[in-house]
């Protein structure tokens, strides 16, 4: 029965992962890389005027896509955003600022395995020592020191890594509450999910509910406070459209860079 009661419990936990890490994977914060630190992907960012772009992405889902982003829309309005809200509200810039450097820290063990998995050596070894460094130094994470000595983040993952060896994005998919994402960057995302799972490094496998069910709760609001993104904001009447092109060409410029 015990055995029984972990599997469900794992499986459990590892959705709550991977719901976090979606987000996550939407709401990247610039990383600085060869000393230079990039603006965030925008329209001007991302679509260049000498670039001729396939606007058409594959999108063979698109009627069940488009319902899920309605649902999305309305799911962040009425209840994600209310949440984000109140936690900003409650919560000092300190203690916010907090939170999040906790769960970049972590984050920075898969960016540690994908960068070594793409044999990238610079982004490896910042990765270990940014871990080393927050961990000791900035108390658990708390503080990111490492960004202030000049080490920063390098946002890799394993939909990057897959990319990296050639795995083409096959078929646009939005996820119901996280968004944009195509069949590699999920297949990713849950992998990298199953890792850290495995990893567990605050060994949350051994704990309740009480502490675990709070802990991915507060990893989703912080991911969701972290992003700026609004649901009919662009100004755009084709928004599904040009969310759907500027997501695919981002994660193709995350991969070639």
């Amino acid at each position: 029965m015990t055995y029984t009661f972990n599997i469900f419990r794992r499986i459990s936990l590892l959705a709550a992962i991977c719901s976090v890490m979606l987000l996550t994977a939407c709401s990247s914060a610039p990383v600085k890389q060869d000393g230079e630190l990039p603006a965030m992907h925008t329209i001007d960012s991302v679509v260049k005027d000498d670039v001729t772009y396939e606007i058409d992405v594959y999108d063979p889902w698109e009627g069940m896509n488009r319902g899920i982003y309605r649902f999305n829309a309305g799911f962040d309005r009425y209840v994600f955003l209310p949440v984000v809200g109140a936690y900003t509200t409650i919560m000092p810039d300190f203690a916010e600022d907090g939170v999040t450097n906790f769960f970049s820290n972590l984050s920075d063990i898969t960016h540690l395995i994908n960068s070594a998995l793409q044999l990238k050596p610079k982004a490896t070894v910042d990765s270990a020592g940014r871990l080393l460094i927050n961990t000791t130094v900035g108390i658990l994470g708390l503080f990111d020191v490492a960004t202030k000595w000049g080490i920063y983040e390098h946002d890799e993952d394993f939909g990057q890594t897959l990319g990296h060896y050639g795995v083409g994005h096959g078929p646009y998919i939005v996820l119901p509450i996280f968004g944009p994402s195509n069949l590699r960057d999920t297949a990713g995302l849950v992998t990298d999910a199953v890792v850290m799972a495995e990893i567990d490094p605050l060994n949350l496998d051994n704990n309740d509910n009480d502490i675990v069910i709070p802990y991915y709760l507060l990893q989703g609001i912080d991911s969701r406070h972290r992003n700026n993104f609004r649901y009919y904001n662009t100004g755009s009447p084709f928004e599904y459209e040009l969310i759907r092109m500027l997501y695919t060409d981002k994660r193709e410029l995350d991969i070639e860079r």
